[in-house]
């Protein structure tokens, strides 16, 4: 379904500051894996998130989705494939249209008839019905203004935007990490409904090491642009979050460093 083969991104090439983001990465995803990846700030974690998307192209190695090669592809012909959800509640969503325009925006664009924002009768119905599947009342608010909602409530709207059309793979960057803990847990049970009923094959990047062990199917460990080890079945199962970080030091010879996330494992 994805697969990366020695993946290089380097900033900044020839000059002092250069820096390697991406070294030599490959990974392998079937249809329907839910990876879960964690990793210090600077692993590399979004810079293999902005790869996939093509923000910006590889110094080496390719990328292929679904059997096609898209290691050249424009990135906006990938969003047509790939939804993305940010951690800022802001991004993904236009904040001066309502719940309906958004929604039909995102169902055009993945379809074949022109960009619209004005929703047909059916397309009405059919937003309404999914809104009402997460048991936030969206379904009444469809004609409010995204940028009026909370977080948690514009999160599930991008949620439902990238996954109106299913896409051939769901990247979610930290999406629940700017949310209170209460609605972070409704958004993340949201979030696991959308990926089953839909077969979704999905990437997670996460801070919270309890969600990385027990989210999905996978647990990816990054350091440094690469990938540290990959873990799932029943290795994964027993897994706990002290034998997660001791494998972490051991491989690198570093206590980890990023104190946010233990801070969340204590939750």
């Amino acid at each position: 379904m994805l697969d990366i083969k020695n993946a290089v991104k380097v900033f900044e090439q020839g000059t002092m500051i250069e820096h390697t983001a991406l070294d030599h990465l490959s990974l392998h995803l079937d249809d329907g894996d839910f990876v879960t990846i964690v990793g210090s700030n600077g692993a590399g974690k979004s810079t293999l998130f902005n790869a996939i998307c093509g923000s910006f192209f590889l110094n080496e190695g390719s990328i292929h989705l679904d059997g096609v090669n898209i290691t050249l592809m424009p990135e906006h012909k990938r969003a047509l494939h790939i939804g993305r959800v940010f951690q800022d509640p802001m991004r993904g969503t236009a904040p001066n249209m309502t719940i309906e325009e958004n929604l039909s925006l995102a169902h055009s664009r993945s379809t074949a008839r022109a960009l619209s924002f004005a929703p047909s009768k059916k397309e009405r119905a059919l937003f309404r019905d999914r809104l009402a599947e997460f048991g936030m009342q969206l379904e009444d608010r469809m004609k409010t203004k995204v940028g009026l909602l909370s977080g948690g409530q514009r999160q599930v709207v991008t949620l439902l935007m990238c996954t109106i059309v299913t896409p051939k793979l769901l990247l979610l960057d930290e999406h629940t990490a700017a949310l209170d803990p209460a609605t972070a847990k409704k958004v993340m049970e949201i979030t696991e409904k959308i990926v089953r009923d839909s077969h979704l094959t999905t990437m997670m990047i996460t801070h919270n090491m309890s969600a990385a062990l027990t989210t999905g199917t996978r647990t990816l460990m990054m350091d440094k642009g690469r990938i540290l080890f990959d873990i799932s079945g029943g290795e994964r199962s027993k897994m706990t979050m002290d034998t997660l970080l001791k494998m972490y030091s051991n491989s690198t010879n570093e206590v980890f460093d990023n104190d946010r996330m233990l801070f969340e494992n204590a939750k």
